[in-house]
């Protein structure tokens, strides 16, 4: 399987792709932001939004695939402040029901965290539903859980469900991170 960093322009040729996965996740129960049942034409906007902070510079998104078929996404978001240059969220890894139990979420953070300490950047940080397959992962790779914040948001069902705060230090470096 191969994991791509998408810049602008593959970012929008895989947009359907993207939408495809986005709505797989949602319907396959994760909690990332939508609620069930999530339409194509939502996930294809939704998608089509990312290409424009990818293009300007506020957000890293990397793909994972097979063939022409996306089964994987991770991405970074970069803050806009002075003060917050140093660090960076770690956003929508998904993973499509049909690629789970290979290692292909650990290869997607992993990547993430990489490139992010290749660019300087020295905190990273998250946020995921509680008790999840997720946020096991996160754990298992060394991330630190802040705490949770109850009925933090709906899950695909509409029900509310706590969220897990998570951060990870990388690297040794000060304050002096750049977007990737």
């Amino acid at each position: 399987m191969i994991v791509r960093r998408l810049d602008r322009a593959a970012l929008a040729a895989r947009v359907g792709e993207l939408a495809d996965l986005l709505v797989d996740t949602v319907h396959g129960g994760a909690s990332i932001g939508f609620l069930a049942p999530l339409d194509r034409a939502a996930a294809l906007a939704w998608w089509t939004e990312r290409a424009a902070e990818a293009a300007g510079g506020r957000l890293a998104v990397w793909a994972a695939g097979e063939g022409d078929r996306t089964l994987g996404t991770v991405s970074l978001a970069f803050p806009d402040k002075p003060n917050s240059r140093h660090r960076a969220e770690l956003v929508k890894l998904m993973v499509h029901r049909d690629a789970r139990g290979r290692g292909l979420g650990r290869r997607l953070l992993t990547t993430a965290e990489e490139a992010a300490a290749a660019a300087g950047i020295t905190l990273l940080h998250l946020d995921t539903e509680t008790d999840s397959l997720a946020e096991h992962l996160y754990r298992s790779a060394g991330w630190t859980r802040v705490g949770a914040i109850p009925d933090y948001a709906a899950a695909p069902d509409g029900a509310l469900r706590p969220t897990s705060v998570y951060y990870k230090r990388l690297g040794s470096g000060g304050p002096t991170g750049a977007p990737l």
